[in-house]
């Protein structure tokens, strides 16, 4: 798709940027509407399900249809994927209860991972290495958009209209990207004949991922990590991974091929995209809990002061792209996001009680500056490492890894928040007076630090308290808040190290000149050929 004038290849990319918008928007729509649905439809105890069904079949569906769409080229999974996406979204609104809502969020994931994984893939298509950094830049900066608007939205909707208009707003968006991608995106040659599908290395690849996210997904919450259920989890995965690896040797079209791991540019960047989504996730899903539960916040404003990292992430991806197109070089930006992304982690790990919402939106920026130098960035280098023969696996491999790692993540961070909120609570407990107080703080030792996000629930809980006893109910809240900070500071730091790491890897991460066509190296002058203007291939130092 190189030969197009760039007039289609821009209407082409708008199209393509509006699928992605409407399948994020209705991703990050739900988060702030959810507790209201929860009352309506009942069934509070399977709510994680709305999201964790969602996860997994989006992971599962983008690196498979990777493959197949370097296959069958990418059109007609990206239009197969709105359209179910589009089924979806519209059967969540018609949802009764929790079961079937839950059972329509996997069909939105279904076709949300086949929009993601072939839209990444296409600008790799239409776009030379070159060009893409500018438009790698853009559409990341879509999903941190949907993270600004869809919230905002998700709240409005369900405090002025029916609870259903989340997942039926976006419809429009939907259509007519589908039919902009419908008339507009040529049908792509994939060359040589269609080989045989992978169906047996794609069944094992499914039976890998989908007990390794559960587990990492229930450790700490529904399970200990040490339960029956979780261990067996995480047996059968990797019996399931052994059994992968087997057929994949000896596939004719290996689902994920094991020869792009032998390529080290594919390998680091997959690993570094996993920490960086360690990183992110850990910033994202515990930074409110902090500006609520330790800095007293409210949600609404809680919303606002975190709409500064996503705006500063969006700024800053869009800059990097444009500085990648024009330079050609990536690996000093990598390092350098990284290392901000560091920075900034560092920061949150100091903040406490006194610290105020401009603050805490200060050291945001900060974590989204070094986020939207380095999140756009490994698309690109992974891009530029394989084959293009290899493209859409390869693209969807890095969309895995990176959700993987917020998965693990959020499973492993919520461990260390757990177990440091227990430490500090038994430390500290203990020192409240006894006597005719011993009632309080019995009851209280079993309270969820998680009242702390509900200001109603602690009025509450407080107007059932003597008048006499109110002084050292508020230094029980105060220490609340202190061992939530406590907690909280060890997941930030736990996200600087993660980070630390990535930035130590990236340094081995050889950057070689991105090609001016997508004519595969291998055209050329062997892996490290020559592009089409001639560009030596060679790693640069």
């Amino acid at each position: 798709m190189e030969h197009l004038d760039m007039r289609k290849k821009v209407t082409i990319m708008l199209a393509i940027m509006a699928s992605m918008l409407f399948a994020s928007l209705n991703q990050t729509i739900v988060g702030t509407s959810l507790p209201r649905i929860v009352t309506v439809l009942g069934g509070m105890e399977y709510f994680n399900w709305v999201f964790t069904i969602f996860m997994l079949a989006s992971s599962v569906t983008a690196i498979l249809v990777g493959k197949l769409s370097d296959i069958y080229g990418r059109k007609i999974f990206i239009l197969t994927g709105l359209g179910i996406f589009m089924v979806g979204s519209f059967l969540c609104g018609t949802a009764s209860d929790m079961i079937q809502l839950i059972i329509y969020r996997g069909i939105q994931g279904f076709g949300g991972g086949m929009i993601m994984s072939t839209a990444f893939t296409a600008v790799g298509d239409l776009f030379s290495p070159r060009e893409r950094g500018r438009w790698q830049g853009l559409m990341s900066s879509v999903f941190g958009l949907s993270s600004v608007l869809g919230p905002t939205l998700g709240g409005y909707i369900v405090d002025h209209f029916d609870w259903h208009w989340i997942f039926w707003i976006f419809l429009p968006v939907g259509v007519v990207a589908f039919f902009l991608i419908l008339r507009l995106f040529p049908n792509t040659e994939t060359g040589g004949e269609k080989k045989r599908i992978d169906y047996f290395g794609s069944l094992f690849l499914i039976f890998t991922m989908i007990p390794m996210l559960l587990a990492f997904s229930w450790a700490g919450e529904n399970y200990a990590w040490t339960s029956f259920e979780i261990l067996g989890l995480f047996a059968f995965s990797i019996a399931a991974l052994a059994i992968f690896i087997l057929i994949e040797k000896r596939a004719e079209n290996p689902v994920l091929p094991l020869d792009l791991f032998k390529n080290k540019i594919f390998t680091l960047s997959n690993i570094i995209g996993f920490l960086i989504g360690i990183g992110m996730f850990s910033s994202i899903m515990f930074m409110p809990f902090f500006i609520q539960g330790v800095m007293g916040t409210s949600a609404s404003k809680s919303g606002f002061v975190m709409m500064f990292m996503t705006l500063s992430m969006v700024f800053t991806s869009t800059i990097t792209g444009q500085v990648v197109t024009r330079t050609g070089k990536y690996k000093k930006l990598a390092l350098t996001g990284a290392l901000i992304m560091a920075i900034g982690m560092y920061l949150l790990s100091t903040m406490d009680m006194d610290t105020s919402n401009r603050m805490a939106a200060i050291n945001l920026i900060v974590v989204g500056f070094g986020l939207g130098m380095a999140f756009p960035i490994f698309n690109l280098t992974i891009q530029n490492a394989v084959p293009h023969s290899n493209l859409g696996v390869a693209t969807a491999s890095i969309q895995l890894f990176r959700q993987m790692g917020g998965t693990v993540g959020v499973a492993v961070m919520g461990s260390v928040m757990s177990s440091r909120m227990e430490s500090k609570l038994a430390e500290g407990l203990n020192h409240f007076p006894a006597g005719h107080a011993s009632g309080l703080t019995d009851k209280l030792k079993g309270l969820d630090p998680q009242i702390l996000l509900s200001p109603e629930k602690l009025e509450d809980l407080r107007s059932q308290i003597p008048p006499e006893m109110s002084g050292l109910f508020d230094q029980i809240i105060h220490f609340l808040r202190e061992a939530m900070s406590f907690a909280l500071s060890g997941v930030f730091l736990s996200g600087m190290g993660v980070m630390l790491l990535a930035v130590i890897l990236t340094l081995f991460l050889p950057e070689i000149p991105l090609r001016t066509s997508n004519r595969d190296p291998s055209e050329g002058e062997g892996d490290q050929g020559r592009d089409s203007t001639g560009t030596d291939l060679q790693p640069q130092n």
